[in-house]
């Protein structure tokens, strides 16, 4: 017994199975890897044990000092199993008397002993027992002085918190099971139509060849104008943006933001009006009023009003909503206070007028008294004293008078800039309660910068309409605020989300973001009728067609809601952009502009540094902002102020951390003099303002000239669409406002089409398919005259017997129903990507059938006469609904108010009714009816007058009467159209069919 203790024998790994019984059974691993062994039974792994030998690294007590032997127990072993050898060697007790004792021996393992009992491993307690740790992350961190930094200092969870770099914005993938079948079907059509257009140039209608001749060009222009307008919308895609991370980046405390202030960059707002009588003082007010209650830090935001007829209404309408937006009164019944005094303005003004003008009158009177000893002046030489406007301190106005006169009147008056409420202060100004007012406590009550702006005006200059005025206040702004970012709004487009600039400025902060000129928002209105009979919503093109855009190089520009990069509005190029050539532009070559990356890498210095109009070639900047100097000065400060935080390596072009926290200049009377100088009619002589600089000169539709200018100098856009609408507008709901509306943009794309902004002069910058988009924007209204054509062709088929093909046969219907069904699918697929409704895509079709057949048209003729014979075109304001009639909201849906526009649309209506009666009758009593042509007729007349229902209806008024217009209008066709059959198919002929 007191020899040496026999070589203890290695043992092996053991597998147990618990029976169904509850009893443990050891097995080897060759049982355990025999399925078909006597122990297998239905519950086999659910009580599954590895059984691990006791080797010396495996021990429970080793790595405390009190452990009397050197070997124990296993932590994964159970009750059964042989522990080990004691420390003297002597095997006495039982097995299981001497795992017990050798755990009791270690204090940091009492606690193990019941745990074992139940055959589980705690792996927490023993975390904690044993100071445990789970590693280096952000979920759990040890503090460990082995853990240290580059800078050689020790490492924490807050030093890792702050490394990733978190995106502000995402895109939005759709679904590749709504984009696979979109894009095949298109492919389908485009083969459909080549073999059927085949089809029909190689099986014309030789009893009819001026009938197959017009319809063959028509449905080849329909084919091509499809296809400009398809292409484009192969790749749509959708956005997201990250407020949370933007908030993160930029209002939180930092090593260069202690205090956590606002590093966000400074937002110059526009709003433009021109006429108060057409666009109402309380619809802009109300859109001030939006304006000036955003959520972003009040500091840096600045409004500016452009009223460019220079009326005293508008003038005092923006003092009374500054007054009200400081005052901040119980808002009901202030707000019905403040409507009052707006609309009471006009007779305000007037009576005061008069009775300055009366005051006048008397003096002038009485100096004449005095001048001629007592003496009136003659009746018939009355004194000559001016019929002015007077402001409430008693001065002239000196913008536009009631009374115009010299000086003083829409083309001719001074430009005036008066900054209604200051520059804000720098830090938050918290409300408090009182009784008096609502109960602002812990609330900022500043409110932003607001400036009324009305440019100069002379006779003999060219004031460029909108686009001028857009040009002046870009300029003031700039002087005054200089506020790297502009968001546009029209004077009826007010701010729907108040988290709509935070929303933009995520695409204009995220890394690239340098490249992006502008973010297009969607245009959404108010007051459109539940039908909208005219396609007013116009979702189609704002949900489809500008998102498809949005996955190419950006939507086109429409006009407003729109935030601007005030650096590319200057004219300059992008940091860094593509050149497309090749084939469809499919070879791509980077070109990089930013010289921060013509140094060395390592020299990170000349990366934060703002570029200036001298920092590249002179090829590609702008050279003549004007002689201001001071605007000068303002260009690379706005450049520098909107880049995206340097927060990142991948981050070009970007700017310091904590760079825009110093506070505003205050104002003063130089800075003000000088932003009323740069609004002069006379600054942009001999500067390329209008030509290269700002807002683009030479067309009524300046928004998509100006966009498409970028967009030609490799800039790219965004189109932001937000879960609650960004601005909400007014819309013409009549018929006779919504066509003169779409004439003014149809002529506008007609003037693109005949100058150099022309697509087909496009630079290598733009991607191929936008401009296709580009191309088909100036293409679009000479659809009309191949859609006029078409429209009166059913009606000539039905007056004439004939058909476009020689009759319906087998293979002219498959074809027809092939492209039905396709473009039927096609417009499905559409309206699930695009989230529209099928309603508002058919509105949208039959609405461009009565557009193409009335404004579109005449706006042809209309470009045609400005390019051959220089004749000026002219448009007058859209008005405004200001929304007070509660008692019927549509009213103006129901108003007739005859236009030339509507002559064509009638024409083709009032035929195809004729023709259609004609048609019938004639078949009926033929010798030889041919009721596949009939029929062929009748279909075509019906496709015709379906999308012609809402001019017809908005015709005939609220109570569906037929003006007389109407009836007098169909007389005379249907003697014409009596006379011209007689003459063309005299009585005695025996055919029946008019030959021609």
């Amino acid at each position: 017994m007191g020899g040496k203790p026999p070589p203890q024998q290695q043992q092996g790994v053991k597998f147990t199975r618990r029976t169904a019984s509850g009893r443990v059974v050891n097995l080897s691993r060759e049982e355990e890897n025999d399925g078909s062994g006597e122990f297998a039974g239905q519950n086999d792994y659910i009580n599954y044990t590895v059984m691990m030998p006791p080797t010396p690294d495996n021990q429970p007590g080793t790595s405390d000092s009190k452990n009397n032997g050197p070997a124990g127990t296993s932590r994964f072993a159970s009750g059964s199993q042989q522990g080990g050898v004691g420390g003297d060697g002597s095997g006495g007790g039982s097995k299981l008397e001497r795992r017990v004792s050798t755990v009791l021996n270690s204090t940091n393992n009492k606690s193990m002993l019941l745990r074992s009992q139940t055959q589980d491993f705690d792996h927490n307690r023993w975390l904690f027992e044993t100071k445990g740790t789970y590693g280096i992350g952000n979920a759990c961190w040890k503090d460990d002085h082995n853990s240290v930094g580059d800078d050689g200092n020790p490492m924490g969870m807050s030093d890792i918190m702050d490394k990733p770099w978190k995106p502000l914005t995402r895109k939005v993938a759709i679904s590749g099971g709504i984009l696979s079948p979109y894009r095949l079907l298109i492919l389908l059509r485009i083969v459909i139509l080549a073999f059927f257009l085949t089809w029909r140039i190689t099986n014309p209608n030789y009893d009819a060849m001026w009938l197959w001749g017009m319809s063959i060009v028509c449905e080849i222009w329909f084919a091509i104008s499809w296809l400009l307008d398809v292409l484009p919308k192969l790749n749509p895609i959708n956005r997201a943006a990250d407020l949370a991370a933007l908030h993160d980046k930029f209002e939180q405390p930092s090593p260069e933001n202690p205090n956590g202030r606002s590093d966000l960059p400074g937002i110059d707002v526009f709003v433009s009006t021109a006429d108060p009588e057409k666009e109402p003082p309380l619809v802009t007010a109300n859109t001030i009023l939006s304006i000036l209650g955003v959520e972003y830090p009040i500091e840096k935001v600045s409004c500016y009003i452009s009223d460019d007829g220079g009326a005293i209404l508008t003038f005092e309408a923006m003092a009374e909503a500054v007054k009200f937006a400081e005052d901040r009164r119980w808002m009901k019944r202030e707000y019905d206070e403040f409507k009052v005094r707006i609309n009471g303005l006009p007779e305000a003004i007037k009576k005061r007028s008069e009775m300055y003008n009366a005051r006048e009158e008397k003096k002038e009177m009485q100096e004449f008294k005095d001048k001629n000893g007592g003496v009136p002046p003659p009746e018939d030489q009355p004194l000559n004293v001016p019929k002015a406007t007077w402001m409430a301190d008693g001065t002239h106005w000196p913008g536009t008078w009631y009374t115009p006169t010299a000086d003083h009147s829409k083309g001719d008056h001074a430009g005036i800039l008066q900054v209604m409420s200051k520059v804000p202060e720098h830090e938050p100004v918290m409300g408090h309660a009182d009784e008096k007012t609502l109960d602002f406590t812990g609330v900022d009550i500043r409110i932003p910068m607001f400036a009324y702006v009305s440019r100069e005006k002379r006779p003999g200059f060219d004031h460029n309409k909108k686009a001028g005025a857009m040009n002046a206040m870009v300029r003031a702004s700039a002087i005054l605020s200089n506020g790297p970012f502009i968001l546009n709004l029209d004077c009826d487009h007010y701010v729907y989300n108040s988290i709509v600039l935070r929303e933009g400025m995520c695409y204009m902060m995220d890394r690239g973001g340098d490249r992006v000129c502008y973010i297009q928002f969607p245009q959404r209105f108010e007051g459109i009728d539940p039908s909208d009979r005219y396609a007013n919503h116009n979702t189609v093109f704002f949900d489809g067609n500008m998102r498809a855009l949005d996955g190419l190089q950006g939507p086109m520009y429409v006009g407003t809601g729109c935030m601007f990069r005030r650096y590319a509005l200057y004219g300059f190029e992008p940091p860094r952009f593509m050149e497309h050539t090749g084939l469809f532009g499919r070879v791509k070559t980077k070109v990089n502009r930013n010289p921060a990356n013509q140094v060395k890498m390592n020299q990170e210095d000349e990366d934060t540094q703002p570029l200036n109009e001298n920092s590249s070639d002179s090829g590609g900047v702008p050279q003549k902002f004007g002689n201001s100097s001071i605007f000068t000065d303002t260009i690379p400060v706005a450049e520098f102020q909107a880049r995206p935080l340097a927060d990142h390596k991948s981050v070009k072009n970007g700017r310091p951390p904590g760079a825009l926290l110093k506070p505003r200049s205050p104002m003063d009377a130089p800075t003000v003099a000088e932003a009323i100088a740069v609004i002069s009619c006379w600054y942009e002589d001999k500067t390329e303002w209008g030509d290269r600089v700002g807002w683009i000169y030479g067309s009524v539709t300046e928004d998509v000239v100006t966009g498409y200018r970028m967009h030609n100098r490799g800039w790219r856009s965004i189109y932001c669409i937000t879960k609650r609408d960004a601005f909400r507008g007014s819309a013409p709901i009549n018929l006779t406002d919504r066509l003169h509306q779409v004439l003014r943009w149809a002529t506008g794309s007609v003037e693109i089409f005949f100058s150099k902004n022309n697509a087909f002069f496009a630079t290598r910058r733009l991607k191929f398919l936008q401009r296709i988009a580009y191309l088909n924007v100036g293409i679009y209204p000479f659809t009309s005259l191949f859609l006029v054509v078409y429209c009166f062709l059913p009606a000539l088929s039905l007056f004439s017997g004939q058909f476009i093909v020689q009759g319906l046969d087998v293979t002219f219907l498959f074809y027809l129903l092939s492209i039905t069904i396709c473009l039927i699918l096609i417009s499905l697929l559409e309206v699930k990507w695009s989230g529209i409704a099928l309603e508002e895509w058919w509105r949208n079709e039959q609405f461009w059938v009565i557009g193409g057949t009335s404004s579109h048209l005449v706006a042809v003729l209309q470009g045609l006469l400005k390019v051959i014979a220089g004749v000026e075109i002219h448009f007058t304001l859209t008005s405004k609904s200001a929304g007070d009639d509660e008692e019927d909201v549509y009213a103006d849906l129901y108003l007739v108010k005859w236009t030339s526009l509507f002559i064509m649309p009638l024409t083709i209506i009032i035929l195809n009714l004729i023709a259609v009666v004609m048609g019938i009758l004639r078949t009926v009593y033929s010798v030889i009816p041919q009721y596949n042509k009939l029929f062929g007729g009748l279909f075509f007349s019906f496709w015709v007058l379906s999308h012609m229902y809402p001019f017809a209806k908005g015709l005939m008024g609220r109570r569906g009467r037929v003006p007389t217009i109407v009836w007098v209008w169909s007389g005379l066709l249907s003697i014409t159209i009596a006379l011209l059959w007689v003459a063309l198919d005299p009585p005695g002929g025996s055919t029946g069919e008019i030959a021609i």
